[in-house]
């Protein structure tokens, strides 16, 4: 009895070639998209005062990030149909103004509470203040999060992302959870090695984003879309 073969580019060894291959792409299309402000953002000095201008250079980060979660969802493992570099560019097309839309909000908000926690002893507020600032700003960063998921892979109000964002945050804890392990291996590696190194690892981190997101985007898919 004959064993079927199995086609070329359908194997497990092509998966993880193609897997390997669109990673590479997509990280190379992301840091440069997002280049002109992680330049200017290495060139800035430690100083707390320079956090709005960190802010504004992290800004194109948004669209490529975005980008790149499009890419990273609407991937193949077929290693002869392989189209990373397309993905992505529509990605960034389709996605760059809506997650704008949320991106820059998110981040001056995230502006106050930094320059704030920095100058906390200027504030005269007690010390309780500072924690719930560190809480407020954790939490915004995975609301963030899901947001950013959510404008990647979907068309709505910027409006209706956020409210959605909120929802899930609570609504499904895993996901949330899996947000914040990720943004503490970044922080991580960020502490304990470069500044660059999440950017370099962006793509994988993005992958695993995407993976822990899966019962917000099934949810998403199933209630809140035609």
């Amino acid at each position: 009895m004959r064993t079927p073969s199995i086609g070329f580019g359908a194997g497990p060894l092509s998966r993880a070639a193609a897997l390997v291959h669109t990673l590479l792409t997509v990280e190379a299309l992301l840091l440069v998209a997002a280049s002109p402000g992680l330049v200017a953002l290495l060139l800035l000095g430690p100083d707390p005062s320079n956090l709005p201008l960190a802010a504004v250079c992290l800004l194109p980060l948004g669209p490529a990030l975005s980008a790149a979660l499009y890419a990273l969802h609407h991937r193949t493992a077929d290693l002869t149909d392989l189209h990373p570099s397309r993905a992505y560019l529509r990605g960034w097309r389709l996605n760059a103004a809506p997650v704008l839309k949320i991106w820059a909000p998110l981040l001056a908000w995230l502006t106050v509470i930094g320059f704030t926690l920095t100058h906390f002893s200027a504030t005269g507020l007690p010390g309780w203040w500072a924690l719930l600032l560190a809480v407020i700003g954790l939490a915004s960063l995975l609301w963030g999060a899901h947001a950013l998921v959510l404008t990647s892979l979907f068309t709505f109000r910027a409006r209706d992302t956020a409210r959605l964002a909120a929802y899930f945050l609570f609504r499904h804890g895993r996901a949330t959870l899996a947000a914040a392990s990720l943004l503490v291996l970044a922080a991580g590696l960020t502490a304990l090695r470069t500044e660059a190194l999440p950017a370099l690892l962006a793509a994988p981190l993005l992958l695993s984003l995407l993976h822990g997101s899966r019962p917000v985007i099934a949810e998403t898919q199933e209630d809140f879309t035609a």
